[in-house]
């Protein structure tokens, strides 16, 4: 299993290395142990938080209330946690 995404329990939890201010939304790669992913918001009023989870959300096919901001609010290394979806999809659907 990658370093940035876990599976126990039934949630999953992906480390993300997030870079707000991009010109568009995408996954860039990955940043360590985190999977990188480029933002088309400000890093304003928690406008980069709310992109970064209607965009994964949207990646994985999920509504955004299967996802949570665990930790890194104010920080550009964060953890989402994700319920509703399997391990192969989320590889598949966010692999850089």
């Amino acid at each position: 299993m990658s370093d940035w995404l876990r599976e126990a329990d039934g949630v999953i939890t992906l480390t993300i290395h997030a870079q707000p201010g991009a010109k568009r939304s995408e996954v860039a790669g990955l940043h360590g142990d985190a999977l990188k992913i480029r933002l088309a918001a400000p890093a304003i009023d928690g406008r980069a938080n709310a992109a970064l989870l209607a965009f994964v959300a949207q990646r994985l096919g999920l509504g955004r209330s299967a996802l949570t901001l665990k930790s890194g609010a104010t920080s550009r290394h964060k953890v989402l946690l994700v319920v509703g979806a399997s391990v192969d999809a989320v590889r598949r659907l966010l692999a850089p």
